[in-house]
């Protein structure tokens, strides 16, 4: 008998560990699998666009002084790290997305110096920086392409891809903001054509060429070493080119990512840019884009690929697209999709908006002026409440709206005027088309923060750059920050929350009852902490039953957008937009 002991033992503790690990698979393989936390995981990116945040010296354009005259603001948010769109140095045919010099400041903007200052005023505040990297194309201005397009032997001639007229004319482009949409320009002085995939003012880096790389590499060491914390790579899965330039079926333009994105040797230029950069600091890093499929995401940032560690995909983005309205139970599976696919590998960030789309409130909820304060909240919930990191765009905490621009002349934004030249030349309704800009055009993100009742909404003394949203009179910062109940105080109160509730950063996610045409419910759990998160996107009061498998009883609220929620049985009363964070006794 007592020979036996040991091999019982050994076989009790067995049982023990299986039976153990089982646990954790159930009730926090999320948490293993998203490997050790750091702090973007944990962080609330606030995106931040200069052109339009704060204007310090009255040219009517924003700069770096105003975002430092700010920061306390900023702070005030309880935000983690910010998102400062392009600050570099350039002719702004595409508001600072065409770069002519990396390693200085936009003169608009201000100098290093006031950089300098920005980020030390940022890091006093224990506020990230991270900054956004224009790496597929430059601007024409830039010294390379000026040397590029002196002669076809000039050393930076191979920093851009060329096509030689005596070869005919190219194999066609699309481009996605030329008045043709055709993405190969003439250039006569060497009788040959560039390539541009956005403006011809942005001519595409041939990443082909290793010294073009490294001096991208150089380029991102600099500011790197300055202190900043993360890299936003703007239109990054479009930097490797299939340089056969084979034929693309007709109507490609229409799956554009499939054929532009994720090129051959997208991956060994990652890999050399962590190994040569990002593994060497501690940062965050995002790439624009994420590929046409789950399996493209994780190639590009699963831990084990040694690559980047944040996938920032449109699937979601995608889906408001349309003025007419969008389904909730498609946003619902492609969150869930999304969050499935992450739940044991790689890291996801998570937004509804950025300044290349519509306001939050416009696109997915409702402006009214009854229901846009609601519908703000129950956004932001949405966003804060995930699991993934959250992107929260400057402005949407006051619940800013679409400016809905009613003519051309008001427009700024590239994509936006050359659209309208290209119907007008093709005879298409014009007043079709700024109906639909009215919903979807960039400009609806960019024009200035209001932050109070004083002309121009506080935002510059001088004329601003681009219009003001004259709603800017009920809805600006100075009021809001007065209210108890407003979308800014809503805001701060929420991501408190989630800062101090890890079951928000970690938790596994379950979604319920996803074919429901009205309610968003889903609950986030991490070992023993359980919320329960209800989004009634209806206009309409909803009369919702909860699932029973949930237990209720004792549930607390931890926020409401609404002053009460009337729960019994596990059946809620939810008013128009509502949203509503309980806490679930676990016991």
């Amino acid at each position: 008998m007592r020979k036996c002991v040991p091999f019982l033992s050994f076989f009790l503790l067995f049982l023990m560990i299986d039976s153990y690990a089982q646990i954790l698979t159930d009730q926090d393989k999320t948490n293993m699998a998203a490997g050790k936390k750091t702090w973007w995981k944990e962080a609330v990116v606030y995106q931040l666009y200069p052109r339009s945040f704060k204007d310090s010296d009255g040219d009517g354009v924003g700069d770096l002084k105003g975002i430092i005259s700010k920061l306390d603001y900023l702070q005030s948010l309880g935000i983690d790290a910010v998102w400062l769109n392009p600050i570099f140095s350039s002719p702004n045919d595409d508001n600072g997305y065409d770069i002519s010099d990396y390693r200085n400041i936009m003169k608009e903007f201000g100098t290093m110096e006031d950089f300098d200052e920005l980020l030390k005023g940022l890091h006093k505040r224990k506020i990230r920086l991270v900054l956004d990297m224009v790496l597929n194309h430059s601007s024409d201005e830039h010294e390379w392409f000026k040397q590029a397009k002196s002669s076809r032997t000039n050393p930076y001639r191979n920093y851009y891809h060329w096509w030689p007229a005596e070869k005919g004319k190219p194999v066609p482009r699309y481009s996605f903001f030329d008045v043709n949409s055709d993405a190969w320009k003439y250039d006569a002085g060497t009788s040959a054509y560039y390539l541009h995939y956005f403006s011809q003012k942005q001519p595409d880096l041939n990443w082909e060429n290793e010294k073009l790389r490294n001096e991208i590499y150089d380029m991102m060491k600099f500011w790197l070493d300055k202190g900043i914390d993360g890299l936003r790579m703007d239109a990054f899965q479009y930097v490797s080119k299939d340089t056969s330039w084979k034929a693309y079926p007709p109507g490609y333009e229409k799956d554009i990512i499939k054929y532009y994105g994720m090129g051959p040797n997208l991956h060994r230029y990652l890999k050399e840019m962590n190994k040569q950069v990002i593994s060497k600091y501690n940062v965050m890093t995002v790439a624009e884009g994420a590929g046409s499929t789950l399996e493209d995401a994780h190639a590009l940032v699963d831990e084990d690929r040694k690559e980047l560690n944040m996938a920032y995909h449109f699937e979601i983005m995608d889906i408001g697209n349309d003025p007419s309205g969008y389904k909730l139970v498609d946003l619902k599976r492609a969150f869930t999709k999304w969050d499935q696919s992450f739940e044991t590998k790689g890291w996801l960030a998570i937004f509804l908006v950025n300044h290349d789309v519509p306001r939050m409130v416009t696109k997915y909820g409702n402006d009214s002026p009854e229901l846009r304060s609601a519908s703000s909240k129950l956004l932001t919930t949405l966003i804060m409440t995930m699991r993934g990191t959250p992107f929260y765009y400057n402005g949407d905490e006051l619940g800013m709206s679409n400016i809905k621009f009613q003519q051309i002349e008001d427009y700024r934004d590239i994509a936006t005027i050359n659209g309208y030249k290209n119907a007008q030349t093709k005879g298409e309704d014009l007043q079709a088309f700024l109906k639909k800009q009215q919903f979807i055009s960039r400009d609806n993100t960019r024009t200035p923060f209001q932050w109070d009742g004083s002309e121009n909404a506080g935002f510059t003394t001088g004329k601003p750059w681009i219009k003001v949203n004259p709603n800017y009179l009920q809805v600006n910062a100075a009021a809001q920050e007065q209210d108890p109940n407003s979308e800014l105080s809503y805001f701060k109160n929420i991501v408190a929350l989630r800062k101090a509730n890890s079951v928000l950063v970690y938790g596994n996610y379950q979604v319920f009852d996803i074919e429901n045409p009205d309610v968003y419910c889903y609950t986030r759990q991490l070992e023993n902490d359980k919320m329960l998160v209800l989004l009634n996107f209806s206009k309409e009061k909803v009369s919702y039953q909860i699932d029973s498998k949930l237990i209720l009883e004792n549930a607390k609220i931890l926020t409401n957008n609404y002053a009460d929620a009337k729960l019994k049985s596990n059946k809620i009363e939810l008013m128009p937009c509502q949203a509503i964070v309980y806490k679930i006794n676990q016991h």
